[in-house]
């Protein structure tokens, strides 16, 4: 059987660090309200004329290097992004450009913060298939531009970066012991679009506009439908809460981590948490917390990993991993 081996990770966070002490002075907001709510202490924004796609690049390059793989090796990139660099081409044939690879295919998929979870997906079957041998699944974001930052309630949250994981096709037996992607599980309801969504777009307004969303709902739909589709993971896959090594969410507030972690009877001490230093990236969040906790050794060959993300729409999924 064949199986998406996770053969190198890579990060990319812009220069620029803003504090919450540093919003404050713009904004009706203070460290101790930002933190009380989320847990965010700080975040990275992209510099003027710094792209989705140059963050995207940077990320793609460190995983290939990490996985001594050249781009031309590469056969697919998939582009997880709710912030492109334009409304077409996509952002991944950008990258494509970039990392010298010619041949293959790119695309972008959008899931907002589920993205990369949905990336990853896509990639992992187009592997299972046969038809792609090594696959790049990019998450990358440049979310300070479509936040008012004059809205003390979206500003605070989000933050730019980026990461990527190199995927490359390997033999299984087809059971819960084999290393790479064992399983994804993607979910959406679309009637629950006005809780968190962008007031605006090409087709609709033809301006780019704004985060908007209505917190308290999205946190109460966030813990239950986390909860929900671990469960469902590990079922798919014979396996117990207890099992999982680590778990790496999307990094949206600390206290949706700390209620999820609750729900599946895990402690903190195996969640890896970057929210705090990243805020919510969108899309980026996972793969940069999963290159954070590869790099520093936390996660070792043969964890098993649980990933997982909500994000607008809404779309919400999972996936195990053994590394």
């Amino acid at each position: 059987m064949l199986r998406s081996l996770i053969v190198g990770c890579g990060s990319y966070l812009p220069a620029r660090v803003v504090t919450n002490d540093e919003l404050a002075r713009t904004v009706d907001t203070s460290d101790e309200w930002i933190v009380g709510r989320s847990g965010i202490r700080e975040r990275h924004i992209a510099a003027e004329g710094e792209t989705t796609s140059d963050l995207a690049t940077a990320a793609a390059l460190n995983a290939l290097k990490m996985a001594e793989i050249e781009g031309s090796e590469v056969d697919l990139i998939v582009l997880a992004t709710a912030t492109p660099d334009h409304t077409f081409p996509a952002t991944a044939t950008k990258v494509q450009s970039r990392i010298g690879m010619t041949g293959g295919f790119a695309f972008d998929v959008q899931a907002v913060c589920s993205g990369f979870v949905y990336a990853l997906a896509v990639a992992d079957n187009f592997i299972r298939a046969g038809q792609v041998r090594t696959a790049l699944v990019i998450g990358a974001e440049t979310f300070s531009r479509i936040v008012d930052w004059t809205d003390r309630t979206t500003c605070v949250l989000f933050g730019d970066g980026a990461g990527a994981v190199v995927l490359r096709a390997g033999e299984g037996r087809g059971d819960s012991s084999d290393r790479g992607v064992l399983s994804t599980h993607l979910h959406s309801d679309g009637r629950h679009h006005d809780l968190l969504y962008v007031d605006g777009g090409p087709s609709s307004t033809g301006k780019v506009g704004h985060v908007c969303m209505a917190g308290r709902e999205v946190f109460r739909h966030a813990v239950s439908n986390l909860a929900e589709v671990v469960d469902e993971a590990l079922a798919a896959n014979g396996l117990k809460p207890g099992d999982i090594d680590w778990v790496v969410p999307h990094q949206a507030n600390l206290r949706i981590l700390e209620g999820t972690a609750r729900k599946l009877g895990l402690p903190m001490e195996r969640m890896v948490v970057t929210v705090d230093r990243h805020a919510n990236t969108s899309a980026a969040s996972v793969p940069l917390a999963l290159t954070e906790a590869v790099t520093d050794g936390r996660i070792k060959k043969g964890d098993l990993v649980l990933l997982e993300a909500m994000g607008g729409g809404f779309t919400w999924g999972a996936g195990l991993v053994r590394m």
